[in-house]
């Protein structure tokens, strides 16, 4: 999901990654099964942008389609938004012309209440209970559609632990937290901050520890469970949780369908390609003023599917773009700005922190929604539910929606945070412990998979979310045992 930069309409460059013969190695340093990977140009797809910022493909006859123009043609009485269909190879086409359960199931909804907006559209061919592409597909690693830092290399994890003991040193050592983490993906950064917690276990030994996992689909709550439990339990309706066990570590460990289920109280929120996934809308500033975009049924195509611009304001452009927006595309994610009220509301009244992990910008960026299928970049209204949908994530708007009650930091990138959390150190130890060339090259590879700005270094971004009292050594409610600097963002101070 990192691999795309998103550049003014569409992206900006474009690269995919491809492994060495196809295939994962095991890193017996760390016990995890770690990709072999390499990162190419994905100059099958683009070349340098024309002087107008817009992309187009390369020679290939199939991928000669429009690039998302920004004219509006009109057919049926929708300004009818020209898109570009070069996310598919040749040898895709075929496949791609396949009309899914879900392709099916959405005509029949357009048919009915007319074109959907673009949120309305993510969130059905993700989470819909019956044919959601989340709901019933292990997306992650070599089989799936895209991979993750937890994958790559077990000390991503161990430094995200680090932080929160960190933190939980900083804010005086309350004698209880809960870790909160909103879409665990397979359980693995989970696992490895537990994994840490264990081998702090002297400094966190007063501290009463419970996990709660915030996961709606149930094929990969199940992997969830394999990986850090022995055993579950299924719950009745009557629970909050619909499943709970023991960790490996012998931590309580419960799941949730929603954020609101979660038990209120001193908790340390994780989030790491999260928000990313959230339903979003899409707005286009016309002559006429702010329009939103909506997926509608192509009238040339009756079994294919377009994007077109609503004939009139929307309630949803009026509440949430401002006057002073200068961009002339924006998109725009409800839904988070509901999750930050309620973090920063739990932060403020109960304690803890949150720490948000994700490509993204501070308020800059315009179209970057976009699909992954097998690793590669996939049209987003072709074969709905066999591919990952995301956008990137606007930091700027997470941070207004806080609405002041708590302290943000961020966002930074990736390459800057560990660096500061002290990946280089935790890399010698593990060479140090490693004597065949082969672990070490995948130790130094999946170094550089993490740090080059290139690469998710660059990509990716942390934003943290705290308690006001932090940065008031004057509050009384900071303790004596309270510090200013905060892990990854400043230097790494543990007490």
């Amino acid at each position: 999901m990192w691999l795309v930069q998103s550049g003014r309409y569409l992206f900006g460059t474009a690269a995919r990654i491809v492994t060495r013969g196809d295939h994962f190695v095991r890193n017996h340093c760390n016990g995890r099964v770690a990709p072999n990977w390499i990162i190419q140009p994905n100059s099958a797809l683009f070349k340098i942008p024309p002087s107008n910022g817009m992309w187009h493909p390369k020679t290939s006859q199939s991928l000669q389609a429009e690039a998302f123009s920004l004219s509006v043609a009109y057919s049926a009485g929708w300004p009818t938004l020209l898109k570009c269909q070069c996310f598919s190879s040749e040898s895709q086409a075929e496949e791609n012309s396949l009309v899914t359960p879900m392709m099916k199931h959405l005509m029949m909804k357009i048919k009915s209440t007319g074109p959907i907006t673009v949120a309305e559209y993510m969130q059905e061919v993700l989470t819909n209970p019956v044919m959601g592409y989340y709901m019933h597909h292990d997306m992650l690693g070599e089989k799936g559609d895209f991979v993750t830092s937890p994958e790559i290399s077990q000390i991503f994890g161990e430094l995200i632990g680090v932080w929160f003991v960190s933190e939980w040193i900083a804010s005086g050592k309350p004698e209880k937290f809960q870790l909160v983490e909103l879409g665990p993906g397979r359980g693995t950064l989970t696992e490895d901050i537990l994994r840490v917690f264990s081998q702090l276990s002297s400094v966190l030994s007063k501290c009463d520890i419970s996990v709660h996992l915030v996961e709606v689909s149930p094929k990969l709550s199940e992997i969830q469970a394999s990986i850090l439990t022995k055993e579950k339990t299924e719950l009745s309706e009557n629970h909050s949780a619909y499943m709970q066990g023991i960790t490996k570590t012998g931590l309580p460990v419960f799941w949730y369908r929603d954020l609101n289920d979660v038990p209120v109280g001193n908790s340390f929120y994780l989030a790491h390609e999260f928000f990313d996934a959230l339903p979003i809308h899409k707005f286009q500033k016309t002559q006429k003023g702010w329009r939103e975009i909506l997926v509608d049924i192509d009238p040339h195509a009756p079994e294919r599917l377009r994007f077109v611009l609503a004939p009139s304001a929307t309630p949803t452009g009026k509440a949430f773009i401002h006057d002073k927006e200068s961009r002339d595309h924006v998109e725009v994610c409800p839904e988070a700005g509901i999750i930050m009220q309620k973090l920063a509301l739990n932060i403020e009244k109960n304690g803890g922190a949150a720490l948000i992990i994700d490509y993204g910008h501070d308020g800059t960026k315009t179209d970057t929604f976009r699909g992954f299928r097998r690793h590669k970049l996939h049209e987003v209204l072709i074969s709905p539910g066999t591919a990952d949908l995301t956008a990137d994530v606007d930091f700027s708007y997470l941070r207004r929606m806080t609405q002041g009650r708590v302290a943000t930091l961020g966002p930074i990138k990736q390459q800057e945070f560990l660096k500061n959390m002290g990946i280089d150190f935790r890399l010698q130890v593990l060479l140090k412990n490693v004597s065949d060339a082969v672990t070490r090259g995948q130790l130094l590879q999946s170094y550089e998979m993490l740090m080059d700005l290139d690469k998710m270094g660059g990509r990716f971004h942390f934003f943290a979310v705290l308690r006001q009292c932090r940065f008031a050594a004057s509050d009384q409610r900071t303790t004596q045992n309270s510090s200013t600097t905060v892990a990854g963002f400043d230097e790494l101070l543990l007490k």
